[in-house]
């Protein structure tokens, strides 16, 4: 390898690095004079004592005054003052007065029901990714909804603070907070609620996409645990090599990257390069829809460009629209950009003395891990701006060639600098900021990255959801799940794993907790999308469920749960609760989704029968039944509901301890 081309290896190396350490981790700032939990236009929590805190000198005295009352803190050692005030119905917009070293008047606060959205990308993704996303966002006028987003970002150590505000819900801020707007989940249960309530709803948001439940949790609580010990071991260890010196990701990199890249190695970022045998592709594209159907991995590509004579060059931009997954792009052999977020326009700048007049080279290297892939956007994204002359446009056929399969490809090492994914980091940089404010409760979507230990899961979502009524101080506040929806192709078979045993998990810590409550949503998944669109069903489930357990109203907000079986010689007899209006056959015709076996556990699909509210399961193959499987695979083809319109969430009847 030349010195030159070893350069580039290194360079793309540590490009790679920054790329993949996506959001920043959460740096200690000097906190406030108050938190920003308490501003313009948000929202405290309705007939209980809430607390108002912030930072200032040591020993100086805060008074806080809203609605007619007033209370007294003064500040400790750590600067830190609260004041607790209430209980207060819910109303407004009043103003809350704070005074001491300095004065802060906040406006147009409401008193009303607060509830924490959290989880993975399905609580983070957007109104406007969703179904009617335009009609649902121009409809998005709730002046006593507000919105507060708390950033995503990673630590090693509990924040205190962060930087946000809260929103009026508007179509305007509906549609300004990341991948769509804020939270679709979130905002249609949020908006049930204050249709039906008639009360201002707060909103706060903190979610991080493909995340894991221990990310979620405090170190203590894993610690607490002996079935979680090695979870805070995970933290232990990383905590203690970055702080130590110990780990060089930047070298790392170098290595994994001289080893799986023969791009690199062969030069095929240079303007000298030969790729006159590389096929051709139409550019923007997802791969899959020009020609490079069923892949996922990593793909580069060449083209060429004829930059004007006589031109400025200091401020030249790269325009290559957004690229999924990831890219990292050099123009003439030069690294100019990098970036790891599939949804994002790249624009690089280009250094003076790179691009020159006459015929440049620009090659991008794109890793997609997942779905479609490439450089997809429109054409008139693809550009070289130069100040001063006519843009060059890009769009067209470029070269390109396969590097490898996701595959093929030795996982990469992930930066555990900014990796979400290490138990505790995204609890103290997301959860920890807002304690302890008073909440109503809680809504969670997460599970997808956790699928793969159900078992464990079974003890991690409880711990969670323990640990989190332990630290915000509000009591056992209500919690709402959403059950894994219905994902990945059909099967043929009457059992499949897989995603079920993580639905099992997540119904178990329903019946286990009278505060826990289930949105099923295994009808609303799509096949090919881990990203179901319909987010407006899982919204109303998870407001029925809350309006149920945590409102106490009179109504059916579950769909059939099984309460207990017996054998009845060749057949099994089934007992559900909540079969409010009585047992259906969604669609009429036959009840699809029930399995039967006997104590061999060898699966048989069944026939299953309505009798009154009870389900009788039978088959001619299985003479003595000892077992029932109901909706038990990824994407199961079930149909069983209530007359509310509610579906039966999957169970077994054979549950392991």
């Amino acid at each position: 390898m030349t010195p030159k081309r070893r350069i580039v290896v290194a360079a793309a190396a540590v490009a790679f690095a920054l790329a993949a350490r996506g959001q920043e981790e959460a740096e200690p700032k000097q906190p406030p004079f108050v938190h920003p939990l308490f501003g313009d236009n948000a929202v405290m929590q309705r007939d209980i004592a809430f607390p108002v805190w912030g930072w200032t000198t040591s020993g100086a005295k805060v008074t806080v005054s809203f609605v007619g009352k007033t209370a007294e803190a003064v500040a400790g050692d750590d600067g830190k003052w609260m004041a607790k005030l209430g209980p207060f119905p819910a109303g407004g917009p009043h103003t809350m007065t704070i005074t001491g070293p300095q004065t802060l008047e906040l406006k147009n606060v409401m008193t009303g029901d607060v509830w924490l959205c959290s989880g993975q990308s399905n609580m983070q993704m957007g109104i406007g990714a969703c179904t009617n996303g335009e009609e649902e966002i121009a409809a998005a006028n709730y002046p006593n909804i507000r919105l507060f987003s708390v950033p995503r970002s990673t630590s090693f150590e509990p924040i205190d603070t962060i930087e946000q505000v809260w929103d009026v819900c508007t179509p305007e801020t509906a549609s300004q907070k990341g991948w769509g707007g804020f939270t679709a989940a979130g905002y249609y249960f949020g908006r049930h609620l204050h249709e039906n309530l008639k009360i201002p709803i707060g909103l706060v948001h903190a979610s991080w996409g493909g995340t894991i439940i221990e990310a979620w949790t405090s170190i203590d609580a894993l610690r607490a645990v002996d079935e979680l010990k090695e979870k805070a071991e995970w933290f232990d260890n990383v905590d203690r090599a970055i702080k130590s010196g110990e780990y060089d990701y930047e070298k790392i990199m170098t290595a994994y990257w001289a080893v799986n890249d023969a791009g690199l190695r062969n030069g095929w970022a240079f303007d000298d390069f030969d790729d006159s045998s590389w096929e051709a592709l139409k550019v923007p594209a997802t791969w899959q829809n020009a020609g490079l159907t069923d892949f996922d991995g990593m793909v580069w590509f060449r083209t060429t460009l004829e930059a004007p004579e006589g031109v400025r060059w200091e401020t030249v931009r790269l325009h290559l629209g957004p690229i999924d997954d990831a890219d990292i792009t050099w123009v003439n052999g030069v690294e100019v950009g990098a970036l790891s977020q599939w949804n994002v326009p790249r624009v690089y700048e280009i250094p003076p003395g790179i691009v020159r007049p006459g015929r440049n080279t620009i090659a991008v290297r794109v890793w997609d891990g997942g779905w479609q892939g490439g450089i997809y956007g429109k054409p008139e994204q693809l550009k070289l701006e130069i100040p001063g002359s006519k843009s060059v446009p890009l769009a067209g056929m470029w070269k390109y060639k396969v590097l490898a399969s996701k595959r093929q490809l030795p996982r990469a090492p992930r930066s555990q600098l900014k990796n979400p994914n290490i138990p505790s980091v995204l609890y103290n940089a997301m959860i920890s900021p807002l304690l302890p404010f008073a909440i109503k409760g809680a809504i969670w979507y997460q599970g997808e990255s956790n699928a793969g230990a159900p078992k464990q899961y079974r003890t991690m979502l409880p711990t969670m959801i323990a640990d989190w009524r332990a630290r915000f101080g509000v009591g056992e506040f209500p919690f709402f799940v959403v059950q894994l929806a219905n994902f990945t192709r059909v099967v043929d078979q009457p059992v499949q794993e897989g995603w079920s045993g993580l639905r099992e998990a997540q119904l178990l810590t329903a019946e286990n907790d009278p505060n826990v409550g289930l949105a099923v949503i295994i009808d609303v998944g799509e096949a090919d999308d881990i990203h179901p669109k319909n987010k407006q069903d899982v919204g109303l489930r998870l407001a029925l469920a809350a309006r149920g357990i945590a409102y106490k109203e009179k109504i059916e907000y579950s769909g059939p749960v099984l309460r207990a079986m017996t054998i009845e010689g060749r057949a099994i007899r089934l007992t559900f609760d909540h079969t409010g209006g009585g047992l259906v056959a969604k669609g009429g015709g036959d009840l699809k989704g029930f399995a039967i076996a006997g104590v061999d556990k060898e699966w048989r699909h069944a026939t299953a029968i309505i009798d009154g509210d009870t389900i009788m399961v039978m088959s001619d193959d299985v003479p003595k039944p000892a077992h029932v499987r109901y909706a038990w695979a990824n994407n199961p083809v079930c149909n069983l509901y209530n007359g509310a319109g509610l579906p039966a969430s999957p169970f077994r009847t054979d549950r392991e301890e």
